[in-house]
């Protein structure tokens, strides 16, 4: 009777072995899919960034306000 149970239960475990296998596949093929995404927006967004921070500087003449922000903290003053 346990050789019955056993061929079943293998056979069940082959068939959740190849469910399982699948899924692996489906996801790991969504995750690349969603990486590659992420890396062109990514690229889009710095491009459209980079874009508008040469936008403002010629406009202005000057640095942009985040420039000015970043400036800011590394100006050092004495007080006595």
């Amino acid at each position: 009777m346990e050789g019955k149970y056993s061929a079943e239960i293998l056979k069940h475990l082959e068939k959740q072995s190849e469910v399982l296998m699948e899924a692996y596949r489906s996801m790991s093929h969504e995750l690349h899919r969603l990486q590659v995404e992420e890396e062109m927006l990514t690229r889009k967004f710095y491009e459209v960034t980079y874009g508008q921070g040469l936008n403002q500087k010629e406009n202005s003449g000057q640095g942009s306000p985040a420039d000015v922000r970043v400036a800011e903290p590394h100006t050092v003053s004495k007080q006595t």
